[in-house]
């Protein structure tokens, strides 16, 4: 069994997208959708940058999941790989969960590049700029990251944001918790805390205005039914109804990304293969989390052209 895993934020660089766009008029299109949908030049901005304006979290968004699905319509289009027809299952990472659904047809190209710059906005306002910090555990499980957590709170908002791998765990809160953190790595035998370059305190309860934003706009554009099931970010298991999965990107707003449990019930469920398409980051996090499984990372023509073979 196959699953297709689209990445999050934190894989867009300037220049991406180019070389496809260069290459298929298929990949241009969706740019160009992309472009018409948000009445921005999206496409210019991921090709030339300048790259503090792409690392906004209102054009990254979008930009990474644009991305994606280009390499997802070459796939298909000029390779003739249909994502229903080679894959079981469909997750993504953060905003990938929104790609992920786009892919599987619940949202349209368009109405996805709307929802995600709106996500990005909300996500920036709810918090204040320098009031909320993310932080990187390196050589952290989840008990000694949920314990470091716990004690730097101190009366504040400090919680597990990400479960990536076995060894990688994000904590989001208050500035002021966060840097507590960093600090105390050491006591709770966690090898490195780093603080991460990010604008706003992504998937803890701060980022309740931007569940709110979210709620309203899924409510005027619901998803629709799915070619494959999901497995989603807040419950690391499987999700069909349309009705959920509205809920569950709801609660992915201030929920914890469940990645290495979602790896881990991906392969309980019978995956084998799993396929990284726009991003390299998802295929070294699965590989480090489960066994006995291949992991491929599609970005470039050459990765299109390699995996169609073996598909």
């Amino acid at each position: 069994m196959r699953a297709f895993v689209f990445p999050g934020q934190g894989s867009q660089k300037v220049g991406m997208g180019a070389e496809l766009a260069d290459a298929s008029a298929a990949a241009r299109a969706v740019f160009e959708e992309v472009d018409d949908a948000l009445g921005q030049n999206l496409s210019k901005l991921m090709r030339e940058g300048p790259d503090d304006q792409l690392m906004l979290t209102e054009n990254a968004q979008p930009a990474i999941m644009a991305n994606a699905i280009a390499v997802l319509r070459v796939l298909e289009q000029e390779a003739g790989i249909g994502l229903a027809d080679k894959g079981d299952f469909v997750a993504g990472h953060s905003l990938g969960e929104y790609t992920a659904l786009c892919a599987a047809g619940a949202f349209s190209l368009a109405d996805t590049a709307r929802l995600l710059k709106l996500r990005g906005q909300a996500m920036q306002a709810a918090v204040p700029v320098g009031l909320g910090a993310m932080a990187a555990l390196l050589g952290a499980d989840i008990e000694k990251a949920q314990a470091l957590a716990d004690a730097a709170a101190q009366g504040e908002v400090c919680t597990v944001a990400n479960d990536n791998d076995p060894g990688q765990v994000v904590l989001s809160g208050h500035s002021g918790a966060i840097e507590r953190a960093i600090a105390m790595v050491r006591d709770f035998g966690i090898k490195r805390g780093v603080a991460l370059p990010v604008s706003a305190p992504f998937h803890c309860p701060l980022m309740q205005p931007a569940a709110d934003a979210m709620a309203g706009a899924l409510e005027k554009t619901p998803p629709g039914a799915l070619l494959l099931p999901l497995f989603a970010n807040v419950t690391a298991a499987m999700a069909v109804d349309p009705a959920d999965i509205r809920r569950l990107l709801v609660e992915q707003v201030t929920g914890r990304v469940r990645w290495r449990e979602s790896a881990i019930a991906m392969q309980a469920a019978g995956v084998e293969h799993f396929v990284e398409l726009g991003g390299k980051v998802l295929g070294p996090m699965i590989s480090r989390t489960v066994n006995d499984v291949k992991v491929a990372s599609v970005v470039t023509m050459a990765d299109i052209e390699a995996l169609a073979k073996e598909l």
